[in-house]
């Protein structure tokens, strides 16, 4: 499917259009059993193709559209798409500049807003993850989160176009059998976890420019969060964050290498990181799809190979051995 929404074609434009570059020529009504719409929707549609450029009509047939060369059509929208994206990007940098001058006028109150309501929470946490440039801190709580994984596709966006994530998870979101393996696919696209015991709450630091961290919730209908902007209050939760991931122990690689020594399998390595993370034995085997004696026979061959007498002395030896 081609993403042709970045140039103002919703879903249905983007499917006549594609339908209409296929054929020499087409009705609306042939256009209609191509792309499963009624015929008077791709009436409407080939009319607003028209207008953008993009389809014409048949010199010989009025009944009859053909599509304008994509190669033509569509750099020019581009060109088009491209001179408001400048022009956006001119006024951000006014704006930005505008805003800069306000911080130094901003009072106690100004240091912090209020987002109240389950919805705007939402909208806050996407937005804030679509302006992030460089680097996202979060701390996860077991709780209920800001947002679930799955609405979370501002995440995945970020981490494709290059942002960083650090993000420290509380010991009981390894309840979830998947969170290892999903902790595992993310991390080649720069996104690094931690896991503490317990968490004083959910913050997200975007950058070093503003953080998000909730409201004490009382009931639904009251559901916020707080919007801190740059200030020494903004500092202390950057601090507490950089303090807290300092003592946290690592779930997953951050590539920095460790003593290179005798190698192990995936599966040991896998077992050491959440052994060292402090999981129990049944909450490993659910993690990695194995049985709990396997863990514990797995545990009793690696203490046997690096001659420890405890599953302590296990930790200290794989970190010194390089195998987590």
């Amino acid at each position: 499917m081609y993403m042709l929404d970045g140039i103002g074609l919703d879903e249905d434009s983007a499917r006549v259009y594609r339908a209409l570059v296929a054929r020499p020529s087409a009705t609306a009504a042939e256009l209609a059993s191509d792309v499963a719409l009624a015929v008077g929707r791709v009436t409407e549609l080939l009319a607003a193709l028209e207008t953008m450029g993009l389809a014409a009509r048949q010199g010989a047939d009025s009944e009859r559209a053909v599509a304008s060369p994509p190669g033509i059509a569509l750099r020019a929208l581009l060109a088009e798409q491209e001179r408001r994206l400048d022009t956006v990007r001119s006024d951000l940098v006014d704006l930005e500049a505008v805003y800069r001058e306000s911080l130094a006028g901003r009072t106690a109150a100004d240091v912090v807003d209020v987002v109240l309501g389950a919805d705007a929470v939402r909208q806050r946490f996407a937005q804030l993850q679509a302006a992030a440039a460089h680097q996202v801190r979060a701390f996860v709580r077991s709780d209920v989160p800001f947002v679930s994984a799955e609405e979370n596709a501002e995440e995945e966006r970020a981490l494709l176009r290059g942002v960083r994530y650090r993000v420290l998870v509380e010991r009981g979101v390894m309840d979830d059998a998947h969170f290892y393996a999903a902790a595992r696919e993310a991390l080649p696209y720069g996104e690094y976890v931690r896991v503490a015991p317990t968490l004083p709450t959910r913050l997200l630091i975007i950058d070093d420019d503003i953080a998000l961290l909730p409201m004490r919730r009382t009931t639904d209908e009251h559901y916020g969060a707080i919007l801190v902007h740059p200030s020494s209050l903004l500092d202390l939760l950057v601090e507490v964050f950089e303090s807290t991931w300092s003592r946290a122990a690592r779930l997953t690689d951050e590539g920095e290498p460790g003593v290179v020594g005798e190698e192990v399998e995936d599966l040991d390595r896998s077992l050491l990181t959440l052994l060292m993370v402090g999981l129990t034995d049944a909450r490993i085997a659910g993690q990695l799809g194995i049985s709990a004696r396997t863990v514990q026979r797995r545990v009793s061959v690696l203490m046997e190979l690096t001659r420890v007498a405890t599953r302590f002395q296990l930790g200290a030896e794989a970190v010194r051995r390089g195998w987590v």
